[in-house]
């Protein structure tokens, strides 16, 4: 059964020998993840460049990026890790670290060095002490007011909690599986940042609300949208959708036979969220808006890999022509996927120092204002990439063929 929109061999001929030194890719998780920095930079661009009006509303939304990116990693990272439970294995917690670290750390380290070198390549002059950097405890020590300098890192802090907890979690649930086990432990994870979300709100920041203090938007920022325990949701969901997968093949094949289904109910799930959100600040969406968006973009990634949604493309692009176009947004998908990661961590400097010596252009409100944020910033991650990035993942490919390789290993999670 094929598992993506997009043929795979499409791509493997670029992909393998210009970006990437895994096995063949999945371009339906391409796509969502292309979806996703791209949303992400369109949000961070908003507050550096002139934009185009047509472009005012995603870029409103772009926040979202980043939980797309959360529901991406739950699914890949616990599919993972729960893949040798099948072959009656356990995952090897020394062999995910080490792929993780090698996959992580050589480019934000390489990045971190240029914020604490170069002053002028920040986008903002306040930048936290270094050890929140190094420990990954910036989103939950950032004074958002003062030091705005790299605050993107927060997501990337959520995630490199979620790698150090999940596999323990996991080899802890496993010793003795059972199902009511894990759906309470779901719904205790998701009633929980409920629960902590509105604490928060009730007890912290209506106070601010109510007086009219400005501090509100700053505290809002520091106390519920960077701590890891109220930004689980994404994650819960992926690795929801990793469990039926993995454990319950049935319900997996009956959704991924339901394509349109999921991809209805993902848009309008995320139109709700949306709609809660039009207002990011409010109590509702910051209770009940976080698990609504993330169960929207759950439907929309399990959409993407359904064989049902490939038939239809093949439908609406069939013979030579549609092949060629096919083609060519694979290798798109692909490339704006594997540079996904290096985009994230240098676009909003790059669009600052665009917006520095480029400014005349970044403020004109045309396309070509993006377009020049865009370009620079792929050209700035392709370097990246090329120069850190790919080297790191060649040397742990190395290092890891002298060993077995666990089977829990795949080529989109690396």
């Amino acid at each position: 059964m094929p598992d993506s929109i997009l043929a795979p061999s499409y791509t493997n001929l670029f992909i393998l020998k210009f970006l990437d030194t895994s096995a063949p890719r999945v371009p339906g998780l391409d796509l969502m993840r292309g979806i996703a920095i791209l949303w992400v930079m369109l949000f961070h661009f908003r507050f550096m460049i002139s934009m185009p009006h047509a472009l005012y509303w995603p870029a409103r939304y772009g926040w979202m990026g980043v939980d797309l990116f959360f529901v991406l990693s739950g699914y890949l990272i616990g599919s993972q890790l729960m893949r040798p439970y099948l072959k009656g294995n356990t995952p090897s917690l020394a062999g995910f670290y080490f792929r993780r670290a090698f996959r992580i750390l050589p480019a934000y380290l390489t990045v971190l060095a240029l914020y604490l070198a170069i002053p002028g390549f920040r986008e903002a002059p306040g930048l936290s002490p270094t050890w929140q950097f190094l420990t990954f405890t910036e989103n939950f020590r950032i004074n958002y007011g003062v030091d705005q300098a790299f605050s993107h890192v927060w997501s990337l802090c959520v995630e490199e909690h979620f790698y150090l907890v999940l596999p323990l979690l996991i080899l802890v649930l496993m010793r003795k599986p059972h199902f009511g086990k894990a759906v309470t432990l779901i719904v205790g994870i998701l009633a929980f940042g409920i629960f902590i979300r509105g604490y928060i709100y009730l007890h912290q920041l209506r106070p601010l609300l109510l007086a009219g203090n400005g501090d509100f938007y700053l505290r809002y920022t520091e106390s519920i949208y960077y701590p890891t325990y109220n930004r689980l949701d994404g994650l819960l969901v992926g690795v929801v959708l990793a469990c039926i997968k993995t454990f319950r093949p049935i319900w997996w094949e009956k959704m991924m036979s339901r394509g349109y289904l999921l991809l209805i109910s993902g848009l309008l799930t995320c139109g709700c969220a949306m709609w809660l959100f039009r207002d990011r600040f409010v109590f509702s969406a910051t209770l009940i808006g976080f698990p609504v968006l993330s169960l929207g973009l759950g439907f929309l990634v399990a959409c993407s890999i359904s064989p049902q949604v490939l038939a239809w493309l093949q439908r609406v692009l069939p013979g030579r022509r549609g092949e060629r176009i096919r083609s060519l947004s694979a290798q798109c998908f692909a490339l704006t996927a594997t540079l996904a990661y290096s985009l994230y961590l240098t676009h909003k400097e790059i669009a600052h120092l665009c917006r520095v010596h480029l400014g005349r252009y970044l403020q004109s409100g045309s396309w070509s204002a993006v377009a020049i944020a865009v370009i620079a910033s792929l050209c700035v991650a392709t370097l990246l990439y090329l120069a850190v990035e790919r080297p790191f993942l060649r040397l742990r490919e190395r290092i890891s063929t002298r060993q077995p390789r666990p089977a829990a290993e795949s080529a989109v999670a690396s």
